[in-house]
């Protein structure tokens, strides 16, 4: 399990973090690569490699990317935040419909992995070498049961917010 560049993404860059994986991500994309130093043509790899050792000045650049995308996207007369909340809401119309066993059951093993993670750290030492990639499955697995209940309970945009940046700080 590597390195989740694209929760730290939405953690440092929200707008952007949103965009990458819609309509506008290639634009987002590009915004990120520059700030990065990346070429177009990059790969994801290239990019995730290029974010977990980003420093703390392309962090901020990053931020001030963002804030200009979001006013780019404002002067478009688009609205990230409800192109958001439309694929929250078609997801939840389609478990609805469907009544599909696939979220439940994922639902349940996040929750399983998450705790029984969590117990088995309170519980006993780390093998020596294992405490960096288990702290990463703890986050990642923190990460996905939060999305997890914000998936079946909602969430506000605030609390959206803190929960991506939890995540990514989770991760580390």
């Amino acid at each position: 399990m590597g390195f989740d560049w694209k929760a730290t993404l939405a953690a440092v860059a929200p707008a952007i973090g949103t965009a990458i994986g819609g309509p506008f991500g290639a634009l987002a994309g590009t915004a990120v690569k520059a700030v990065l130093g990346l070429g177009e043509d990059s790969t994801e790899e290239a990019t995730a490699q290029a974010l977990a050792k980003a420093t703390p000045e392309q962090l901020l650049a990053l931020k001030q990317a963002d804030n200009e995308f979001k006013l780019n996207m404002q002067k478009l007369g688009i609205d990230l935040a409800k192109i958001d909340a439309e694929d929250r809401a078609s997801a939840r119309q389609r478990e609805m419909e469907v009544r599909d066993w696939t979220p439940r059951a994922l639902a349940v093993g996040l929750t399983l992995g998450f705790f029984g993670l969590l117990g088995w750290l309170v519980a006993h030492e780390p093998p020596a070498g294992s405490r960096d990639i288990l702290n990463i499955m703890l986050g990642s697995l923190g990460t996905g049961w939060i999305t997890m209940l914000a998936y079946y309970f909602g969430s506000s945009k605030s609390g959206d917010s803190a929960i991506k940046t939890l995540g990514a700080q989770a991760g580390k």
